[in-house]
């Protein structure tokens, strides 16, 4: 019996960012059916790879790819031999037990293991040092991703809350205050 539309078109997008320095993981998902657009944009994937950045399947152990089946897409292209070493080691393992916990644990459902797929596009900081690090951060960011996309989160609320005071890692903008303290009421800056 073929699926209902809403089915295999529905998606869920999560995002997590764990860690600090160097060894953080930040890991976006897209989470969907197999015969809907997430299916299509891992096959798709996987069938054209760009240079430096060359999407893979996921496994906990060779031969043993974890369900559902996840595509690992890299953020950053290998900058050296250690930097290629923790994408494919530590990094894929923590995605591959990110995802089988969430398997577990119930956020992925038994029937969704064999219907869907995920797509992780993982950042591993050219300057990771620490494989340790770099596998458990990636596991808890892929793992709460995962959650965060079954919860539809963020909240509008929390997005409308937190719009004056943007900041990420690479950059922390002074608060819209001090802004408008700092310009003139020509608009230009003091």
């Amino acid at each position: 019996m073929p699926l209902a539309p809403r089915e295999t078109e529905t998606l869920q997008i999560g995002e997590s960012f764990i860690g600090d320095g160097v060894n953080a993981a930040h890991v976006n998902t897209v989470f969907g059916h197999r015969e809907g657009p997430a299916g299509v944009a891992w096959a798709s994937a996987l069938a054209t790879p760009s240079a430096g950045h060359v999407p893979f399947v996921t496994v906990l152990r060779p031969s043993l790819p974890v369900k559902p089946l996840t595509l690992f897409v890299t953020k950053a292209a290998p900058a050296t031999d250690a930097h290629g070493l923790l994408i494919w080691g530590p990094a894929q393992a923590g995605i591959a037990a990110g995802v089988a916990q969430a398997l577990f644990d119930g956020t992925i459902s038994q029937e969704q293991a064999d219907s869907h797929v995920i797509i992780a596009a993982v950042w591993v900081n050219p300057g990771a040092d620490d494989a340790e690090t770099v596998y458990a951060n990636n596991r808890l960011s892929v793992h709460t991703a995962l959650v965060n996309g079954a919860a539809r989160l963020p909240s509008n609320d929390a997005v409308i809350a937190a719009r004056d005071s943007p900041f990420n890692p690479f950059f922390t903008p002074r608060s819209a205050v001090e802004l408008a303290a700092a310009t003139t009421p020509s608009g230009t800056s003091t």
